[in-house]
Formats: structure tokens, C-alpha cells, sequence
């Protein structure tokens, strides 16, 4: 299950003693497995400031959700041909998602500890937001590129009467430079072959005779030339629509032709030369988006710990996988192992229905320990 739950607990005796009651549960019943979730010692703050980051953190924290959440389905994308190897791709410091969790470190390098907790918050969103912009602007030139190629291919395809026929016609299939004579191509169906063969001589006056050849056939019809005085052109279109035969209306330009091949070559090997570079600039900023959200997850666990259980800062995070089928008996465990935290809260939840001023229930999330979930299952691709 790819389901996490960070709480925490105050750091005093007793409650040290309730969350190794926790462990001891949850590991005999195949709960969940828990490990210890490290976060330094942050600079606190006046508690003013650390309620309104509260509020700032939590935007943060969907923000950052919606960010890896883009940059993991633009993967996806990317790797269309082999959609099986997405989830492999998806890393955090170069490891998978959840060993990143379970064993994560503070990185003092890139946040530094000294510095007021809003800094840090601020430097968590600049990162974010510039990941975002720069996956807009990167997916955009990616996706232009990928739609012109898709629009060309997909003229490729398809019945003659409206595929491209850049790729099936030859010069020498047409009577070329003529001021009397046009070679027109006509799509004829299966089974109406032979009336073709028999009738497109007479179908008007001065159609030049055995000029018809076929160069090109698919499931439903036959793709074939005729050559006719341009003065008759338009009496034999008309005579042979009422045949049910279909004059493709397509004039042999050789540069445009070339062009259009050219042009499907260009980008097949623009899309080739792009592919490269921006699934390495991906992975590098998903883990990066990944491993600044797990940040942010910290510092709420952080900022919620002392703004819940005061001053002086004595807390112990832990980090929760609930086994499968078992989120409902894990939660009970848990309300019932520290439901001394808040008496009240704890007995609201066993009583939905009461109803306790201040404490919006039905809005948000609320226990008798601090709480916030870490849900990979949006990450999931394999």
C-alpha cells in the first residue's frame, strides 16, 4: 500500500512509553510498519508567526502534491513507448519513493537549519514554483513538436479517400507538364473493379485508353490512375461519381511533396533529439519537487508539534504504512493509545455526531496527535 501517515507525539516519558505501546500493536497485529521520522532542530519563532506559517504551509504542501503529480504524468507521457519502465524512473536522491521515506534525512545543505522557519518555507515554494514554470515552458516545446508529427502521421493513415498520398504516388505515375492532358486518381471500391476496367474509357470523351493503372490498394478499394483531356476533366468527375468512383482531388507537386516528407523527418528527429535531454531534466526534477515536498511535510510536522504540544520543542515524528485492509483498525489503535493528547477531540471522533465548538470535523482531518498524510498512490504507474 503506498499510503503513509507522519504523526507525532510529544517527547516526554509518557508518551514515549504510548508510542512504543504503538509499535508493539501494530508490529503483533500486522498493523502497519513504523520508523522514526528525523527532523533537526528548527528555529522556532514567536508562535504568532508560526500560525500563520501554518496556513502558508499547508498551500505549500497541495501546491507541491499538484507539482510532482504533473511532472510524474508528463513521464508517463514522455516514455509512451514503454510505459512499464515509468515507475523505475521515478526516484527521490536516486532512490525508490519509499526508502526515501522511510530513511529520510534533512538536507542541511539545501535548507539550512539556522535560518527562520519562513525562509526555509520560502525557498521550499521558489523551488516549487520554479519547477513548475520551467515544466510549462519544456512540455510546451515538446508537445508542439509531438502534435505537428501526430497530425502528419495520422495522415498516413486511414482510407485512400482521405490519407496523404505523399508517400504512395511516383512521378512517373502522371503525365506531367502538359497543356492538354491531366492524370487524375480515382478510388475505386473492391468490388467494382471490374465495371472500373470495362466503363473509364467511356465515362467521357478524350479519356486517353489503357491509360489506368492501380498504385495503391487497402481493405476497401484500389487507389488507380487516368489520364484525360483537361477540357473533359469536369464532365468525368461527374460521370464517374454517379459510378461510384471517387476522383481524389490531388495535383502531382513534387516540392510540396518533398516537403512533406521532409517535414515528418524533421520531426520524428526533433522529437528523437528532445526525448534525451528532457526525460533526464524530468527525472532530476521530479526527485527534486519530491524531495522538497517531503520537506514541507516536515516542517508542518514541525510547526503543528509545537503550536499543539508548546514549548519547550519535545516531540518524536513517526512515519506509518498501514497495512492493507487495515486503516480502520490502525486508526482506532491510534485514537486509543493517545487519546489522553485531547480528551475531547478523541471522544468526538468516537461520537461523529456530537458537536464541539471550534473543532471543524467535517472540514478537516482531526486527531488527538498531529497528522498529515503522504499518499504515493498518485505516483503509482507500475
Amino acid at each position: 500500500m503506498s499510503e503513509f501517515w507522519l504523526i507525532s507525539a510529544p517527547g516526554d516519558k509518557v508518551n514515549l512509553q504510548a508510542l512504543e505501546r504503538m509499535n508493539t500493536v501494530t508490529s503483533k497485529a500486522n498493523l502497519s510498519s513504523n520508523n522514526k521520522f528525523l527532523i533537526p532542530d528548527l528555529k522556532v519563532g514567536t508562535l504568532d508567526a508560526l500560525v500563520g506559517l501554518s496556513d502558508e504551509l499547508g498551500k505549500l504542501d497541495s501546491s507541491a502534491e499538484s507539482v510532482i503529480k504533473k511532472v510524474a504524468q508528463y513521464i508517463g507521457e514522455v516514455m509512451e513507448d514503454s510505459k512499464d519502465k515509468v515507475q523505475e524512473n521515478l526516484l527521490a536522491n536516486g532512490v525508490d519513493l519509499i526508502s526515501y521515506l522511510t530513511r529520510f534525512e534533512w538536507d542541511m545543505a539545501k535548507y539550512p537549519i539556522k535560518q527562520p522557519l519562513k525562509n526555509i518555507s520560502e525557498a521550499l515554494a521558489k523551488q516549487i514554483t520554479q519547477i513548475e514554470t520551467d515544466l510549462k515552458s519544456r512540455t510546451a516545446a515538446y508537445n508542439n513538436i509531438k502534435g505537428n508529427l501526430q497530425s502528419l502521421e495520422r495522415k498516413t493513415v486511414g482510407s485512400l479517400l482521405t490519407r496523404t498520398l505523399a508517400d504512395i504516388v511516383n512521378k512517373e505515375d502522371f503525365v506531367l507538364n502538359s497543356e492538354y492532358l491531366i492524370t487524375l486518381l480515382v478510388v475505386v471500391p473492391k468490388s467494382n473493379y471490374a465495371q472500373w476496367q470495362k466503363t473509364y474509357e467511356s465515362l467521357s470523351n478524350m479519356v486517353v485508353p489503357r491509360s489506368t493503372k492501380m498504385i495503391a490498394e487497402d481493405a476497401e478499394g484500389g487507389l488507380f490512375t487516368v489520364t484525360l483531356f483537361r477540357k473533359v476533366m469536369d464532365d468525368f468527375k461527374a460521370k464517374a461519381r454517379e459510378n461510384r468512383f471517387m476522383v481524389r482531388e490531388f495535383y502531382f507537386d513534387e516540392k510540396e511533396l518533398k516537403c512533406e516528407k521532409e517535414e515528418m523527418i524533421k520531426l520524428a528527429s526533433d522529437k528523437k533529439q528532445q526525448y534525451g535531454p528532457l526525460l533526464r531534466w524530468l527525472k532530476v526534477n521530479f526527485s527534486e519537487a519530491f524531495v522538497a515536498w517531503i520537506h514541507v511535510k516536515a516542517l508542518r510536522v514541525f510547526v503543528e508539534s509545537v503550536l499543539r504540544y508548546g514549548l519547550p520543542v519535545n516531540f518524536q515524528a513517526m512515519l506509518l504504512q498501514p497495512s492493507k485492509k487495515s486503516v480502520k483498525r490502525l486508526r482506532d489503535v491510534l485514537n486509543a493509545v493517545f487519546k489522553h493528547l485531547d480528551e475531547v477531540a478523541a471522544a468526538s471522533i468516537l461520537d461523529m455526531s456530537m458537536d464541539i465548538p471550534g473543532l471543524q470535523l467535517s472540514n478537516q482531518e482531526y486527531y488527538p496527535y498531529v497528522y498529515f498524510k503522504i499518499d504515493l498512490s498518485l505516483l503509482d504507474y507500475s
